[in-house]
């Protein structure tokens, strides 16, 4: 067999976030190259296949797998579909990135983890931001040992009312598994795994305090670390607008690490010592991890995301929030 020296992508799903944040990188990437489009109205998927002068566009993913030109997907849909579209993905011979969270439930990840261990193709998850500049230089200041021995990670992600008023399908259960916490905290748990490694034990409760829903609106978690680290977090949204927060403070005998997970900007403090750090991002946010992917599906690195480390998150967050 050749060893294909292009990655071919079909993208399943192409929305909102196929739109800016990672559909484009597909043909910005090195050795690789978007071939197809996919979404059930046949319409929209002509007209984004239009502007971004992708060649072909489908309103059936089956058809679009169907492609044998197509080495690898892009899965881009709501949660409740993630699963049998990887499945299938995977049956039909094609490498797959997978959008977070990667799936429904543990039950669900459990599945899919099996799946991948006993196909000979390739998933990666799409927790893009191991590979953005603020966390690259968190992860490196942390390696460094900068601020010493970490004690303990605060986390605070309070939210007003339908902060994310175009995302309303994220408040049916069904389709999100449980509401914005399913959509927002994927990224930020996988990045506490990503800087402190292995999870020794997992406590949490959640609570659907504004009623305004179905879903809760007010998640609590605690993670003890096996080095030892303690993790401390809290999401709110159904939070007073003057009461908003997004900060994630990592604690260290000698200092701290300050961030938002939506602002640029990092803040080392050393004892009377403060230092301020300033980032800029790919107008495309997922491009260095799809480039990475790409990378891994050609066989020049490892996986930068695996199905077992998606799996850990499914399993912090269920944990968090089940009843």
């Amino acid at each position: 067999m050749t060893k294909k020296s292009t990655v071919v992508w079909g993208i399943i799903g192409c929305g909102d976030v196929a739109e800016v944040k990672s559909g484009p990188a597909f043909q910005k990437c090195n050795n690789s190259e978007l071939l197809a489009v996919m979404r059930r109205d046949a319409d929209k998927a002509k007209d984004f296949a239009k502007r971004h002068n992708v060649p072909l566009w489908y309103d059936n993913a089956e058809e679009l797998l169907g492609n044998p030109d197509i080495t690898s997907v892009y899965i881009a849909t709501p949660p409740s579909t993630h699963l049998s579209l990887s499945l299938k993905a995977l049956k039909a011979r094609k490498d797959v990135y997978l959008e977070k969270p990667m799936v429904l439930s543990v039950e669900e990840s459990d599945a899919l983890v099996k799946a991948v261990n006993n196909s000979n193709n390739k998933l990666v998850v799409a927790h893009y931001r191991r590979f953005l500049p603020m966390y690259i230089k968190v992860k490196e200041l942390l390696e460094a040992n900068i601020i010493g021995a970490i004690n303990y990670t605060d986390l605070r992600f309070l939210q007003p009312y339908n902060f994310n008023s175009k995302a309303t399908w994220r408040l049916n259960s069904t389709i999100s598994g449980g509401g914005y916490f399913h959509d927002i905290a994927p990224h930020q748990i996988d990045l506490m795994y990503h800087f402190f490694g292995d999870v020794e034990s997992i406590k949490g409760v959640s609570v659907n305090q504004s009623g305004r829903h179905e879903v809760d609106d007010m998640v609590n978690g605690l993670v003890s670390f096996k080095n030892n680290v303690q993790f401390r977090g809290i999401w709110s949204f159904d939070i007073p607008k003057y009461l908003e927060e997004d900060k994630c403070t990592i604690y260290g005998e000698n200092g701290t690490i300050e961030f938002s997970f939506y602002e640029d900007e990092l803040t080392l403090t050393l004892k009377e010592k403060k230092e301020t750090f300033n980032f800029k991002n790919p107008i495309n946010i997922q491009q260095p991890m799809i480039q990475e992917t790409v990378n891994y599906f050609l066989g020049k690195r490892n996986n930068p995301c695996p199905v077992e480390d998606g799996d850990l998150v499914i399993s912090i967050m269920e944990t968090f929030t089940k009843k």
